[in-house]
Formats: C-alpha cells, structure tokens, sequence
C-alpha cells in the first residue's frame, strides 16, 4: 500500500504539476518584484513604500521556505526531465525554454546573495536605494547583468505559461491582453530602475551616505566580502557540477544502451535503431522523421498515436496518463501514443497522423490550433439557382456578383461575432461560439443569418437593372459538437471545424433549397438562441447516419425581423407543426 502510494506521489504526472506549481510561485514573486520596480518611475521613495507590502508574504518564514523551496524543486526537477529525457532534439520553442530555464541560476545567484542572503546575514539595508545605488554607481556591470536576468527570467516564465494555457477554449480570448501586458510589464521595470538609477547618481540626491563618506549603504562589515564570495562559489560549483553530472550521466547510459538497441519500422519503410528505453517520439525525432505531438510529448492529446503493425508482444503497458488518453479516443487494438511508448523490442507501425514538414517559405501568420472539441453553432449559406443566375453572364461579372455576395456574407457573420471559415463556389461557412458560450454561438449565427437575408434584399436593389432573377439565399444552422482546429497544406491553411454538427448544418442548407425557403435551423439552436418560434414552421427530417429525426424550424423572408426579438432566457418555445 505504502508503495502505491509513493508511486503515485512521484508518477511524472505528480511531478509535472510539481514542476508548473513551483514555476507559478516564482512567477509570482517575479511579478510583484516587476511591479514594485515599475513604482520606481514616480520615485525612488515611492518604491521603497511599497517594497514592503509587495514583499511581505515572501518575507515571511513560511513565503521564505515556499519561494527558495520552489526554487530548489524547480531546478531539480528540470535537471531530471533533462536527463530522463532520451533524446535532445525537440522543436525550437522547447530548447528555448530549456536554454532560458538554465540560464536562470547563473543570472540569478549573485542578486539573492547580494539581497536576501547580505540582508540576512549581515544586516545590509536591502533597500532601493542600496540596491539601485550598488548595480547603477558602483557597478553598472552588475546592473546590467542584473536587467538581463529580469529579462530573462520572465520570458521563460511566459513561455512556459504560454505552453500551459495555449490549448485551453478560453485562452484565446484573453491571449491579446496577455501578450500586451508580457511586454510592458519588464519594459517599465527597466525604466523604474534606469529612473531610479538615474536619480540616486545625481548629486543633489539625499543618499543616506556617500562612499567615503562617513557611512555608505552598500558596505559591508570586515570579512562579509569574503564569505559572500565563497558562497558564490559553492552555489555556482553545485549548480554547474549537477549540469555537468546530468551530461555526463546521459553519455554514460548512451555507451551502455549502444549494446540495446532496438528497431523502430515504419510501414513507408524507415527503420530506425534507437537504444531502449526511447520513445516511438523521441525515435522519429532523432531520425528527423516528421511525427505531429502537438501538446509536446506529455500524452495530453492524441496526435502522435500510431498503429502497431508486429511486435505488440515487446511493448510494455500502457501507463495511467497513456489509458486515459487512449480511452478518450476510444482508440481501437494496438493503437498507442508514440511520446508514452518505449518498445523494449523491435516493432513494426503506422503513424495515424500523418505529418508534412513545412516547406520552405511558408508565411507563419496562419493561426496554428490543434483540434479541440468544442461546441460550436454552424452556418451555412448558398444562393439558390446560381447555375441559371450564372450562365448567361460574362466570367468577369461573376467574379464580381459572387464578391458583392460575399461581402454581405462576411460582413453580417463577423458584426454577428462570427467567423467565416470558407467560401465555396457560391455558398459559404461561418462558425460561431469558438472563443465564447454555446448559447452566445447560436445567437450569432441567427443575428447573421437575419443580416445576410437583409443584405441580399438590399443587393438586389441596387443591382435590380442588372439582374434578371433575384439572388435568392438558402441558410442551414445547426449546433453541437465539434472539433475545431487549423487545417490545410503551406499558405492554404485556416482554423475550420469538421465533424457531425457541421455535416447537419450543411444537410440543412440543402433542405431549405429543397424547400424553397431561406432560412432552416435545428431545434438545438432555436432553443439556446430563444428566438421566437411562434410562427415558424415545423418539421423533422432524416439525417443521414441518426436513428432519431431531426426538429427543425423553418422561416421565411417576411420573418427576418422576428429573428432578432429573442425570448427571455429558460421561456418554453411555442410551434406550431405543420
């Protein structure tokens, strides 16, 4: 029982959340140490007010142990991913982090013993006035080493909270405001430092004492030099011993896998040979065999999974994280996640995902998002008869025709709050709900379906001496579950969403063309939009692939205006079946 336990207690998804608690509490107090240099641009004064409020939990005993115990776990445990992790070759955004995460000690170790452990030890006022007087007059080297560690600091901070948060539904929403205060925020805590600095040198300034004079700030008494030095050297000797222990622990168990290795085929006809104990992941890495792992090889989704084709008798069991993901899938025999599997034999497989490397010159400004499922509202529109519309008219008009339509399109789904996913021949998609509640989703995409059939009337008047027929549209709506994410190859890809809610919106578009009526929507959508029903016309339809029929609301033109006096919220829809 007490092994369970323990083994448990230390599994890596206990040690994971070791690591990002222990980071979000250094991010903390490297936050409030951010804002109490920020006051600095009103003040030196101002600053050292404040130092103690902004302080005062960190220099309590208990915030003490948590900040330099958080510390402490921090790098033991990425030093320990440094070394269980088979292979370092990983995309460039995760090297950065780990070459900024590493970087943080040697920055770091000079400022908390000429702070925390000077304060401490020997009584030095660790006030802003010592400190700024110290790094910016006495030793601007210092100073400057001292904003490259803020800098530093921080940004492996928001990176690793970036890859925390990136793939969370609400994330997206806030990430603009986010990404705005990442970067204002060090930026006025070097000018609260350069201010004060700046301050401090200028004569006039009120120092408590001038160095030479009868009492300087920064000095420390006979011999503390000595000991903060020798303090320097342990705390730097420790830390580099331990990086140069993992490194040479790594090669060590490299020599001695060399005599293990096994063989990793895939059925396009790579072999890879790697020791064991590497993943399928860190495999393909090595070999540079593109291997989609969108959550980084933590089993958090399912992207790397892969086929075993032969061996399955060298495979070991799925851990609890792997079972949980596999379950979730609903993954079938001998599907398994190539970052959580470590063949002890060679094996034979088939990535289910098949990854494309980026070709060369591919702009990066697509939004790149994994698949999620999320519930969403769909639109669908189309115009109806465009094949007769179209065939007596020149190519060039209409290229024109389909780009005024599209613009009525696209301008009524995003003042809606939508999003238009593609364009069609003459029909369009739209998703609504993607950064916000189901039943805000349904409520756009009826206030856009409203906006698009007003905007074709008023089209058709001001194309009326051109037109011989009149652009009549058809729109299907419908809302549910979806996976939503970005799709497509180079330049053409685009955050879209597929899956059945989608296929039922576009089968509704069909129906409302099938029945000469501009606007059908599912039942689920009239219900979490309240709009008003009351003179609707009722039906249900087959759905290809549901046993049960579908309910669905039918209106006409004349009852656009009706489509934007919704219902107060939980009143009971009244039909009328047809």
């Amino acid at each position: 029982m007490a092994a369970d336990i323990l083994k448990e207690l230390f599994s890596e998804r206990q040690l994971r959340r070791a690591r990002l608690l222990s980071g979000l509490i250094i991010f903390l107090f490297l936050l409030m140490h951010i804002i109490n240099h920020s006051i600095g641009l009103i003040s030196v004064q101002a600053a050292d007010h404040a130092r103690p409020a902004l302080l005062a939990i960190w220099r309590h005993p208990i915030g003490t142990t948590l900040l330099y115990g958080s510390f402490l776990v921090h790098i033991i445990l990425v030093l320990r991913t440094l070394f269980v992790r088979r292979s370092l070759a990983m995309p460039k955004s995760e090297a950065m982090q780990v070459v900024l995460g590493l970087s943080v000690p040697l920055l770091l170790i000079d400022h908390i013993l000429g702070t925390r452990v000077a304060s401490h030890l020997f009584h030095l006022r660790d006030s802003y006035e010592t400190i700024v007087h110290s790094l910016w007059t006495k030793s601007p080297a210092d100073g400057f080493k001292q904003s490259l560690a803020l800098i530093v600091i921080w940004a492996h901070g928001c990176i690793g909270i970036h890859f925390w948060l990136r793939y969370r539904s609400w994330y997206a929403g806030i990430w603009p405001w986010a990404l705005t205060l990442a970067i204002l925020l060090p930026i006025l805590s070097l000018l609260g430092f350069v201010q004060m600095g700046r301050t401090i040198a200028n004569p006039t300034f009120p120092l408590s004492g001038f160095p030479g004079g009868t009492y300087d700030p920064t000095i420390l008494p006979v011999g503390a030099v000595e000991q903060l030095q020798d303090l320097r050297v342990i705390l730097y000797g420790v830390f580099v011993s331990a990086v140069v222990l993992i490194f040479a622990a790594r090669g060590i168990r490299w020599i001695r896998e060399r005599a293990h290795l096994v063989t990793i085929r895939y059925v396009t006809g790579e072999a890879i040979s790697v020791p064991r104990g590497f993943t399928v992941l860190e495999a393909s890495r090595i070999a540079g065999k593109p291997h989609y792992a969108v959550c980084g090889g933590k089993g958090r989704c399912s992207t790397c999974r892969v086929q075993i084709i032969e061996g399955e008798e060298h495979l070991p069991a799925a851990d609890p994280a792997e079972q949980r993901t596999l379950d979730r899938i609903e993954a079938g025999p001998g599907v398994r996640l190539a970052c959580q599997l470590r063949p002890t034999g060679s094996v034979t497989l088939s990535p289910l995902l098949v990854a494309f490397p980026d070709p060369q010159g591919v702009s990066e400004s697509y939004e790149a998002v994994p698949g999620r499922e999320r519930e969403i509202a769909v639109l669908f529109c189309d115009i109806r008869n465009f094949t007769t519309i179209s065939e007596a008219r020149l190519p060039f008009d209409i290229v024109f025709l389909l780009n005024r339509y599209f613009a009525v399109v696209g301008a009524a789904v995003e003042a809606a709050g939508g999003r238009v996913d593609k364009f069609i021949g003459d029909g369009a998609m739209a998703l609504f709900g993607i950064n916000g509640s189901l039943e805000d989703g349904c409520r756009q995409a009826v206030r856009a379906a409203a906006g698009i059939i007003e905007g074709i009337d008023e089209l058709n008047r001001q194309l009326s001496q051109d037109l011989t027929i009149p652009l009549r549209v058809a729109i299907g709506i419908h809302a549910g579950s979806a996976v939503v994410g970005t799709l497509g190859y180079g330049n053409a890809r685009n955050l879209t969403a597929i899956g059945d809610t989608v296929n039922v919106a576009s089968r509704l578009e069909t129906t409302a063309k099938e029945i000469d009526m501009p606007l059908v929507m599912s039942e689920p959508v009239a219900t979490l939009s309240n709009v008003d029903v009351t003179m609707a016309e009722t039906r249900e339809i087959v759905v290809r692939g549901r046993t049960v029929p579908l309910r669905i609301f039918v209106f006409g033109k004349s009852m656009t205006g009706m489509l934007l006096q919704t219902t107060a919220p939980g009143r009971a829809l009244k039909t009328r079946t047809a």
